[in-house]
């Protein structure tokens, strides 16, 4: 397959990706990501440019313990052909997959068999047009075996997509103050991380922070208290508010703030949610 490198080849890319939304969604965060900085290493692969059958966006096991790939084909069988080898999937540890797409379940489920591998499946799920949750089930997102953090159910507005400009803004409580994330902030968010606390989340939460948009609530003392990130996927994710200042609203508070800011630089925005998490599914 061919690496985009290109930023030229990246924005046309991103122009025609953005057109079979939402089929594109995880791949088109991850390329417009990519394209802004590329903090956590992503490939970007096709099998042909500038006519191209498959997009793959491929992120190296060393950058965070795992391998981790977004797909979307316009050719089924150039998707399986490359399944079938192991130049661009990789199957010899554990992998996750996102995808959009009614065959990549399919296609991926039959390549793991016929090697004697197992593949555990997580969905996306759609709301209305307002981001206002519901439970339509769509294409499954995929995971490869062993990486039990795959679970989470991703929500994104259905285009056409809301004018958040015209959506009411939460208030900020008194005593807090919005703010970006600061990099000085990434040894609290490492902490609080269900999959940090060692130095590659660390490095990893650190690229996230220097190159992509970040929103947080700080106290008087300039201690974050609620935050939510952009992580290299295009995901609103990596959401937390500290224990003592939960029950407030203040997720919903960076969630909006952040919204906003990826609304007006051209994102397409959607959440990834750990699916024991009800409150805020």
């Amino acid at each position: 397959m061919l690496i985009l490198t290109c930023p030229g080849h990246l924005r046309r890319l991103e122009e025609a990706l953005r057109r079979s939304l939402p089929a594109t969604l995880p791949v088109l965060g991850t390329v417009m990501t990519v394209a802004r900085g590329n903090p956590a290493s992503h490939e970007v692969l096709v099998d042909s440019w500038p006519h191209f059958g498959v997009v793959l966006t491929r992120l190296r096991p060393e950058v965070l313990l795992r391998v981790s790939l977004t797909v979307y084909y316009r050719d089924e069988g150039a998707w399986r052909a490359l399944l079938g080898g192991t130049e661009a999937v990789g199957w010899t540890q554990a992998f996750q997959i996102h995808g959009m797409q009614e065959g990549l379940y399919q296609a991926v489920r039959e390549a793991a068999d016929a090697k004697g591998l197992r593949v555990e499946t997580y969905r996306y799920q759609v709301p209305n047009p307002l981001l206002v949750c519901s439970s339509s089930p769509v294409p499954p997102l995929l995971g490869g075996c062993g990486w039990g953090g795959a679970g989470r159910t991703c929500r994104f507005p259905s285009p056409p997509y809301p004018n958040l400009s015209a959506l009411p803004r939460s208030r900020v409580p008194p005593g807090l103050r919005l703010a970006p994330v600061s990099p000085s902030h990434v040894p609290l968010l490492n902490a609080t991380w269900a999959f940090g606390r060692n130095t590659r989340s660390h490095r990893f939460l650190l690229g996230v922070v220097q190159a992509l948009p970040s929103a947080c609530l700080l106290a008087p003392h300039g201690r974050p208290v609620s935050w939510s990130l952009l992580d290299p996927l295009g995901t609103l994710s990596h959401g937390y508010t500290l224990p003592a200042w939960r029950g407030q609203g203040l997720s919903g508070v960076t969630l909006g703030a952040l919204g906003r800011v990826l609304h007006a630089r051209g994102f397409p925005i959607y959440c990834g949610v750990l699916p024991h998490n009800t409150p805020s599914q």
